[in-house]
């Protein structure tokens, strides 16, 4: 009796999940009924007929992550490169992702490496890196071409790593480590250079301000040597016009003749007292007629001194 208890329960239990199905929120099932396509069951609660419908296919609807595995590649100067990535893809159609292609997750893996294979060797490998966000583009436009027709759309492709060979690699960091000496001796160098073309720029403006300083020493000494000449030349025509207002008065050119005697009775003194041959007029006639005229010069001034003597003490 426990037995068949046992067994009603079991089959009661089968036609139960047999007749009924719940499709959750993240998935569509594929309802077919006597091996045939019946329709796309959508999430919720939904009733099958035992025995005759039955849940083929369930896809799951959300964004999917699928890990690329590391291949081998050559890229176009002939180096080995290891190169894995990661694809994100989502089922479009779960019609087409159950009947289209029997696993869209092994066929999109097979076709990103393809795919990354046939980048690869279009570059070398100094421009893989710096190329990756391009053969990422150009591995999803690809794959999502291929992908088509199975209802899945390629959201994007991430290229993880790119690691060559060991040897390749010593070989990269000491190019690396020759290009930052250079780099550094250029930058040393262009230092140089312009610390020697600042040194020429502040010679070449220190000469030019003591140019300017020297031309404008120059100028000012011009102008006060224009200034103390035109001063000299006034105070001079001054004096000249006062010595000869003072030569038109009377009396006047007789005390010039009488200073210029003086002067040269002075002069004459002087030399007869600093040389050792004697000195003699060339015609005594001469020295005889010079010292007639200074006695009449001084007969002439008394004569002029008493005249003014009298003439004071009649006006007194």
């Amino acid at each position: 009796m426990w037995f068949a208890l046992f067994l009603f329960i079991l089959f009661l239990y089968f036609i139960l999940t047999r007749l009924f199905i719940i499709v959750e929120m993240r998935e569509e099932v594929i309802q077919e009924r006597l091996g045939k396509y019946k329709k796309t069951l959508k999430p919720g609660f939904h009733f099958m007929i035992p025995f005759v419908d039955r849940a083929a296919y369930r896809q799951e609807m959300r964004e999917q992550v699928i890990d690329v595995p590391s291949q081998t590649c050559i890229t176009k100067d002939n180096i080995e490169v290891a190169v894995d990535g990661i694809a994100y893809l989502k089922v479009m159609d779960s019609y087409k992702a159950s009947y289209g292609i029997s696993n869209y997750k092994a066929a999109a893996i097979n076709l990103a490496q393809t795919t990354m294979r046939s980048e690869i060797g279009k570059i070398t490998l100094d421009d893989t890196f710096s190329e990756r966000d391009a053969m990422n583009e150009n591995i999803v436009r690809e794959i999502d071409k291929a992908a088509d027709p199975w209802g899945i759309k390629v959201l994007r492709y991430e290229i993880r790593n790119i690691r060559p060979s060991n040897e390749i690699v010593d070989t990269m960091e000491k190019q690396m480590e020759a290009e930052r000496e250079k780099r550094a001796e250029i930058t040393s160098s262009e230092g140089m250079r312009e610390s020697r073309i600042n040194e020429s720029k502040g010679e070449q403006q220190s000469q030019v301000l003591v140019s300017e300083a020297q031309r404008q020493r120059r100028i000012n000494e011009a102008k006060g040597r224009a200034q103390e000449i035109e001063l000299v030349a006034k105070a001079t025509a001054n004096g000249i016009r006062r010595v000869s207002q003072a030569i038109a008065k009377p009396g006047g050119e007789l005390a010039v003749k009488t200073k210029l005697v003086e002067q040269y009775i002075d002069q004459f003194g002087k030399i007869i007292k600093s040389t050792d041959v004697s000195v003699l007029p060339v015609e005594t006639a001469n020295l005889k007629t010079f010292f007639e005229g200074v006695a009449t010069v001084s007969d002439h001034t008394r004569g002029l001194d008493g005249r003014r003597k009298k003439v004071t003490s009649k006006g007194e």
